[in-house]
């Protein structure tokens, strides 16, 4: 058996959805309603609070929904390194 090697993940880059929460404000929507309308599971949501990564089909769902670009509900910020 093949040994199966971890997908790496960005590590001076993470996701910051602050964008989403602009444009649902200018739509007057909130976070509620992507679960409750689109059933964005609860813990998306929470990974999206704390700025962890979703699946880009959750990110194209949201888009459509806003009509919008990803722009407008994702960016990548750089990450704070914490040197001791």
């Amino acid at each position: 058996m093949a040994d199966i090697k971890k997908r790496k993940k960005p590590e001076s880059l993470r996701p910051s959805y602050k964008p989403m929460d602009i444009t649902l404000i200018k739509r007057d929507k909130s976070r509620s309603d992507l679960r409750n309308e689109l059933g964005i599971s609860p813990s998306t949501l929470a990974k999206m609070s704390n700025g962890e990564y979703v699946a880009l089909d959750v990110i194209g769902l949201i888009c459509e929904y806003l009509n919008c670009r990803i722009e407008e509900v994702i960016e990548f910020v750089e990450t704070e390194e914490t040197t001791e």
